[in-house]
């Protein structure tokens, strides 16, 4: 497989003391862009939050890891003085870069896209082997079962603070998780025994608010 885009950059934000017209027009016109110019990054999504829960804004970027290491990403992360004066007032900006978990029956595409729900869910374990066994050998392909769930892709943290993997499920919508599919998937003698060991988790829902660029 091609290393084009081996990484997600995943960056959580609330305005806080920003209006949020300003906090848009920043990200759009200024924050994405100068992202998006860099070699490597293929693109992203935003994402608000449908889950009533802070931060409640989330923005992805497909990427080559690479990329993070480039002059061009670089220039990219010095701040204008007025990118400065709303970073200042942000309430929250968490950063993240993740490298993908390889699972069978995975596709290249390795964007979380433009989908109508993106379900994240990041788990940190005792015994991350017994979760990675999990999710690719019974939870991943039970909820390819699930009416409405597009794809599931995996993740490991490489840099910032949250759980150390993440799963980014999309999903056409919350009817997925009425249905019987979802609740075997999510009800096995094997899933009760890994969460006997997850130390940390973060549950969150958004649907999609804008494509960059």
């Amino acid at each position: 497989m091609s290393a084009r885009g081996d990484g997600l950059l995943f960056v959580l934000s609330e305005p806080g003391g920003v209006p949020l017209d300003e906090f848009h027009h920043w990200y759009d016109t200024e924050h994405a862009p100068a992202r998006l110019r860099v070699p490597g990054i293929h693109g992203g999504h935003r994402f608000r939050a449908a889950d009533d829960r802070s931060p409640g804004w989330l923005a992805v970027y497909p990427l080559d890891l690479a990329a993070l290491d480039s002059p061009e990403y670089a220039v990219a992360r010095v701040r204008s003085p007025y990118e400065q004066t709303v970073v200042d007032r942000l309430a929250v900006l968490d950063r993240r870069v993740y490298a993908r978990i390889d699972d069978p029956g995975d596709t290249d595409d390795l964007a979380p896209g433009a989908c109508p729900l993106l379900l994240t869910v990041g788990l940190t374990s005792t015994d991350p082997a017994s979760l990675d066994a999990w999710y690719s050998g019974e939870h991943v392909p039970m909820l390819r079962h699930v009416p409405g769930w597009r794809r599931t892709v995996r993740y490991r943290l490489v840099e910032g603070a949250g759980p150390d993997r993440l799963a980014v499920h999309e999903l056409d919508d919350r009817a997925a998780f009425d249905s019987p599919e979802y609740a075997r998937a999510v009800s096995t003698p094997w899933r009760e025994a890994v969460m006997r060991t997850i130390s940390a988790r973060e549950r969150r829902l958004f649907t999609h608010h804008r494509t960059l660029g």
